[in-house]
Formats: C-alpha cells, sequence, structure tokens
C-alpha cells in the first residue's frame, strides 16, 4: 500500500524563509601555510605538544541541497552542513563553505545556464557554531550561493547544488578565501533525510558531489535519516553522522583512499531514540523506490498537484516499491539500521568496464573491515 503527502507537509522543504543576517565582504586570505598547530586538548598539561589532528592541512569544500540558512523547526533546510563544518574542523581541516541559497532539495545534478552568481558571506552564523572553526586558515566562512546581482535578498533565487560546487572549483574559492588550486575534498551535506534508491537519482546532495568529481576533485556526499516520522530531523542524527564521517575521512585520507575515480554516498540511521547505528555496509543503490513523486489531478482540470509518495516502511510494496536487491542502501539502512556506503560516478554510459577497480576495491576493504564504527 502507498501513501502520499503534499511535499510542503512531507518535509517542509519549499516552505518560505525568513530574513537572516548576512555580509558581502570577502572572507580573510588565509595564511601561506595550511598546517596549524591546533588548539591544545581540555585537560592537557600545560606546554606539552599538542596531539596532531587527522585532517590536519587538508582543505574541504562544504556543499549541501538544504542551503546554508539552519532557521526550521525541523532542521530539514541546513544544519546538517554546521554539524559538517563543526565535525571537519575539530578534525583539523580547513573547511569553507559555498551552498545553495535557498532550500534545493530533488534538483540533482542541474545547474543554471544563464544570469549571474552572487556567493555572499553569511556574518551572522546560528547559534552554537560560531567559533567551530576558529582556529583554521580560512575560519570556516560559509557563503550563500544567489542567482543575482550584486547581493543576495532573503527572496533571492538560489543557485543549485551543482553550481555552488562548479563555482567554487572554477575560481570561487580562490577569489573569496584565496585558495590556490582544488580543495583536497569536497563533501556534501549532511542532507535532511536518507538519499537512497531512486531518490538517488534526484538528489542534490549527491549531484553536488557528482559535480566535484567531474572536475577530478574526490568527494562524499552525506545525508541522515529523519525521526521515525521523516519529518523532523534531529540534531542528534546530525552529529552522530558527522563525527563518524570525519573519523571515517580520516581513515580514507591515512590510506591514500581519497579518489575522484568515484564519489561516495554515505547514510546513516535514526539514532535519535537511543538506537545505535550498525557497522558500516558497503551496498548498491537500490533498484526500488522509497519515496516517489506522485502528481494529483484536481477535478477533471488541467492541474495536478505534486505530492510525495512514501513506500511502505516495512520494504513489502509492490511495483516501484519493490526492492529486488538484498544489498540495496535502502534495505541495510532503513531495514536493518547499518551506516551505509555506496560508489557514485558520473558516468551514465551503459556497461561501461570501472576504470578504477584496484580502488574501488580497496575502499571497499576499508569500509568492510578497517572503517570506524558508530
Amino acid at each position: 500500500m502507498r501513501r502520499t503527502l503534499a511535499l510542503t507537509t512531507a518535509a517542509s522543504v519549499v516552505a518560505g524563509l525568513g530574513a537572516t543576517a548576512f555580509a558581502t565582504t570577502p572572507a580573510a586570505a588565509p595564511a601561506a601555510t595550511l598546517v596549524t598547530t591546533p588548539a591544545a586538548a581540555p585537560g592537557a598539561a600545560k606546554g606539552a605538544p599538542a596531539k596532531p589532528r587527522p585532517l590536519a592541512g587538508l582543505r574541504i569544500l562544504v556543499s549541501n541541497d538544504d542551503s546554508m540558512r539552519a532557521m526550521k523547526e525541523n532542521n530539514s533546510d541546513g544544519l546538517g552542513l554546521y554539524e559538517l563544518r563543526r565535525a571537519m574542523c575539530a578534525a583539523g581541516a580547513d573547511v569553507v563553505v559555498m551552498a545553495p541559497w535557498q532550500v534545493q532539495s530533488g534538483k540533482g545534478t542541474a545547474v543554471s545556464n544563464g544570469g549571474a552568481l552572487t556567493a555572499q558571506r553569511r556574518a551572522a552564523l546560528p547559534a552554537g557554531y560560531e567559533n567551530d572553526c576558529a582556529a583554521a586558515p580560512s575560519r570556516g566562512a560559509v557563503f550563500g550561493v544567489c542567482l543575482a546581482e550584486g547581493g543576495c535578498a532573503p527572496d533571492a533565487p538560489s543557485a543549485t547544488p551543482a553550481d555552488t560546487v562548479k563555482l567554487a572549483l572554477r575560481g570561487g574559492l580562490a577569489a573569496k578565501v584565496g585558495w590556490r588550486g582544488a580543495p583536497d575534498l569536497v563533501v556534501t551535506g549532511i542532507n535532511s533525510g536518507p538519499n537512497v534508491s531512486a531518490s538517488v537519482n534526484d538528489s542534490g546532495t549527491v549531484g553536488a558531489a557528482v559535480a566535484a568529481i567531474d572536475q577530478e576533485v574526490p568527494a562524499i556526499a552525506f545525508s541522515s535519516s529523519g525521526d521515525a516520522s521523516q519529518t523532523r530531523f534531529p540534531r542528534e542524527n546530525y552529529r552522530a553522522h558527522a563525527e563518524f564521517g570525519a573519523r571515517l575521512v580520516a581513515g580514507l585520507h591515512e590510506r591514500g583512499l581519497l579518489t575522484s575515480a568515484f564519489a561516495l554516498k554515505v547514510d546513516y540511521p535514526d539514532v535519535s531514540a537511543g538506537r545505535r547505528a550498525k557497522a558500516p555496509a558497503w551496498t548498491r543503490v537500490g533498484a526500488g523506490a522509497v519515496a516517489y513523486h506522485a502528481y494529483e489531478q484536481r477535478g477533471s482540470g488541467d492541474t495536478f498537484d505534486i505530492a510525495l509518495g512514501l513506500c511502505p516502511v516495512d520494504g513489502g510494496g509492490e511495483g516501484e516499491c519493490a526492492e529486488p536487491r538484498r544489498d540495496a542502501d535502502s534495505v541495510r539502512l532503513l531495514h536493518e539500521g547499518h551506516v551505509t556506503v555506496a560508489p557514485i560516478t558520473w558516468d551514465r554510459t551503459y556497461g561501461t568496464p570501472v576504470d578504477a577497480r584496484r580502488e574501488l576495491r580497496a575502499v571497499q576493504r576499508y569500509v568492510e573491515r578497517e572503517a570506524p564504527r558508530p
């Protein structure tokens, strides 16, 4: 049995956004060297050398498809991005955020083909996240990208997720924070809700990661489950995922496994009710659907309302809701409670051999045998 909800009710991802404080001044240029001395751990002996942080010296671009607002009560408009920024900076990375000005969920790999983009720095960050990257060379600068000239008004149209990554890699980072060359890694998310099965093709979180590997920059897309209703997205889920994600990135970095041959898609189960996430599982993208777009005609007229179709939560669906793959991301995540990892590629040519077979096997081995446990 299927059920449908109006999109505005299901996830509150297209509701209007209120005004917030932003500034148009560029970020201060970073210091000449990227390796900084991390702050001493709380309680460390005075004068004792600080323990090196695992991502020290790594430059990371963060984007998403939920915007950089983090203003909604249900946490669906970018709170996960700030948790990801927090965790990566805590691990020693130099982080810069370039994200859509408005929520852009479901935009996939869409790009803007005309007009102008403005990358406007956010001056007042969400409460509690102001000093997360204070020790990093770029200070964790956060930019919202709109499709407008001169400045981004609260209701300005937004750049797409792929726009933000392409802009950042093709001159935006150099102009705004002085980075020379590409970042070492692009991380996208943390998305409000899982990106599994057929939803992966629509995901702006995944689309932004694909835009990065298309420019030969390693990328990882992070998405977290909501609570049991999938209409609220608890901070606990974002934080658990972000902290796991930082350890996952550290392990990949240490082993030389950050690759642009393919992106990784990492989804995290709901842990807000106290259930602990199970060990990472290497998966395939599911062949069925968990959610889908439904179109309901108004009477006999020409208008169709767009609704969100939801498949049965027990996995017993039929038709497009059926899942034939036992190693599907949706099965391992939603029904078994694992963190799921799946490789994603930009190449849409059917039957193309895997070019980076050795790297793929090495990453799979790491995920299955050595990756951190939640």
